[in-house]
């Protein structure tokens, strides 16, 4: 493998990893914070890919599908936590997965309903349609460069959010000791109701972005899902800094394996997940 496909492969498994750790963060924050066992997260990111759709072949921007998509998955988290899932954070897990599931075939169905059975695609916004040419025959697509960055900046949004905020302090608060936070005057209904809220939002925010690359098709959420949980596992339940660090693992493992090794390629990211938990049970990172 030459220098310049080495690139190329690498800025993939970089621009994966940090989509999966869209995905992840949402997914470890409402399980970590809440105890949530959440099924259905692979749904919000199959909303998000379908708000793209629809929002900018009505209005022709994908700029402007993203805001008004984030905002939509904003307001869905919060009423779909008021409405079902903050009557459930004191039952068994099992009663959560049935929830979960159950919504699972819920959204797909409303999907259905509003949008069809067909595949769709979202067109990459003219502005950022082109290539940064590599060698004579290799270029990369400047797109999937600003994905990695609108990544980052959420990423590092996110950080900001939970380690430098009150709001953060509390969220933080909550997910160590519910009873002494509510004790001291902390509205624990409020934060799960915002982290759930904000877990939607990065779901549907990586599908959107991620829709004029990997199209808008019926349970596209659900290939995503295991993955997730892949990540949660091998960064630690509840750490949102070992999600990233997980999910840029899981994104190297996989896009370079089908390249190198592509017999085992399918499997490559099990047997990670299986070594990094044989030496660390909890996951790289404890809450």
């Amino acid at each position: 493998m030459d220098f310049a496909n080495f690139l190329i492969q690498l800025l993939n498994s970089l621009q994966y990893g940090l989509l999966l750790f869209m995905l992840a963060a949402g997914l470890t924050l409402i399980f970590g914070i809440m105890g949530v066992v959440n099924l259905a997260h692979g749904s919000f990111y199959m909303l998000g890919a379908y708000l793209a759709w629809f929002i900018s072949s009505q209005t022709g921007s994908l700029a402007l599908a993203i805001v008004l998509g984030a905002a939509l998955a904003v307001a869905f988290g919060w009423a779909l936590e008021w409405v079902l899932f903050r009557h459930f954070y004191r039952r068994d897990h099992l009663d959560q997965v049935l929830l979960t599931f159950g919504l699972i075939y819920i959204f797909e169905e409303v999907r259905s309903i509003l949008w069809g059975d067909d595949v769709h695609a979202v067109q990459v916004p003219e502005l950022l349609n082109w290539s940064i040419p590599l060698t004579e025959n290799l270029s990369y697509p400047v797109y999937r460069l600003v994905m990695s960055g609108i990544c980052i900046a959420l990423a590092l949004g996110l950080y900001l959010l939970i380690s430098k905020t009150r709001l953060g302090m509390k969220i933080r608060a909550g997910a160590f000791n519910r009873e002494m936070t509510e004790s001291l005057g902390v509205n624990i209904r409020l934060i799960h109701g915002v982290v759930f809220a904000l877990g939607v939002a990065l779901a549907a925010i990586a599908g959107m972005i991620a829709s004029p690359i990997a199209s808008v098709y019926p349970g596209m959420g659900s290939s995503v899902l295991i993955m997730c949980f892949v990540v949660v596992v091998i960064g630690g339940i509840g750490s949102v800094r070992g999600a990233l660090v997980a999910a840029l693992l899981v994104g190297l493992v996989d896009t370079f394996g089908k390249v190198l090794v592509p017999q085992i390629a399918g499997m490559a990211v099990y047997m990670l997940m299986a070594l990094v938990l044989l030496y660390k049970p909890e996951g790289l990172f404890k809450q």
